[in-house]
């Protein structure tokens, strides 16, 4: 019972943490508190927070004021979607009743599988990414992945010890990362990976799909002032009702993950970070992070972490991957041919770079 008791008090204290990244920092004038004493009191925010999804922590937040049993609602429903998606997307486990990921993976160079509507619907979408990225967001790069994961495992668990993939087999494994090796049958809803060593790793993908389907989900309830942050994969629906928008902050990389690069302003959009210090293993005073180029099959050098805000969170998701893996330059022109994206560099010494809608979104920091 204490160790119950020690974990629930963990739960709270963490939701109580998360609340002020999302909202707006700094101190108020004297004027300010006067008007808002005056003015109709404060909304305060409600929160749930979920542990099971993605391998990361999940929480929910309501800005507008809904009544305690309708959040209740709409909260767990949006835990039932990010559950339905974490059961489909593991490579890892199998569940009753569903054929996912990982069954299509333990599948590859047989038979047609039939699979759940909305695996297909994502599958294509992954294809989409493919091609809008010039393959950079692979999903048929799991078995190279699947190499690094192992080393990162072992590494763990025996740091003494840690080693990487040795180059044989990672050219070995980059022989069977073919797009065309996944087969989708959209009317038939079936899926087949037609190259027996072929797998599918939605890693750069997966968590931003599933949070915009949350979130699509509360929009056509007609929700409003919604914040969601799967993971760190922020997704805000609509505006807080006084128009503000949220703050959220983007970590400096090379400090502790208190310390921030900068805070920006967001409202009715998505933000998503990859970085150098998210998961890693250290051989030889090396460290090897987890986002792989697929020109080098080793770990993206370009940049120390790369921020993008754009609304979809799956198009965030996968530009999050596909950008970190090519040059500023060449990221840019990406961006300025989709239209509607926003991209922070930070770059291994620490210098920066955005576009120019980044910096507008900028929030100075207040003099003291």
């Amino acid at each position: 019972m204490n160790a119950l008791r020690r974990f629930r008090q963990l739960v709270a204290f963490l939701l109580l943490l998360a609340l002020p990244v999302l909202c707006a920092c700094g101190a108020e004038s004297a004027e300010t508190a006067a008007e808002e004493t005056a003015a109709p009191q404060r909304v305060e925010p409600k929160g749930k927070a979920y542990y099971t999804y993605f391998d990361t922590v999940s929480y929910v937040y309501d800005y507008a004021g809904d009544s305690a049993e309708r959040f209740d609602d709409r909260s767990a429903e949006v835990s039932h979607i990010l559950l339905e998606y974490h059961q489909l997307f593991d490579i890892y486990h199998e569940y009753s009743g569903v054929t996912n990921l990982c069954t299509l993976n333990k599948a590859a160079g047989g038979e047609p599988l039939a699979v759940d509507r909305r695996l297909v619907d994502f599958l294509l979408c992954a294809k989409e990414m493919y091609t809008l990225t010039d393959g950079e967001m692979n999903v048929m790069l799991g078995s190279v992945l699947q190499l690094w994961h192992e080393c990162r495992e072992a590494a763990a668990e025996d740091p003494m010890h840690a080693s990487i993939p040795p180059e044989e087999e990672l050219r070995r494994a980059w022989a069977h990362t073919d797009i065309d090796s996944l087969e989708i049958d959209e009317a038939a809803c079936t899926v087949r990976i037609t190259d027996p060593e072929a797998s599918i790793d939605v890693g750069a993908l997966g968590k931003g799909y599933a949070t915009e389907r949350a979130a699509e989900y509360l929009e056509q309830e007609g929700a409003v002032g919604y914040v969601l942050n799967i993971g760190g994969n922020i997704r805000c629906i609509g505006d807080r009702p006084d128009g503000s928008g949220w703050v959220t902050a983007i970590r400096d990389p090379d400090k502790s993950a208190q310390d921030f690069a900068c805070r920006i302003r967001i409202r009715d959009t998505a933000c998503v970070t990859s970085g150098v210090y998210e998961r890693y293993f250290t051989v030889d005073g090396q460290r090897y992070h987890h986002i792989i180029d697929k020109d080098t099959l080793y770990p993206a050098a370009y940049f120390s972490s790369l921020t993008v805000v754009t609304r979809d969170s799956a198009l965030a998701d996968a530009l999050s991957t596909a950008l970190f893996c090519m040059p500023a330059e060449e990221g840019l022109k990406l961006a300025e041919n989709i239209g509607g994206v926003e991209l922070l560099w930070i770059f291994p010494d620490g210098t920066s770079q955005s576009t120019p809608g980044f910096a507008d979104l900028i929030e100075e920091p207040e003099e003291s």
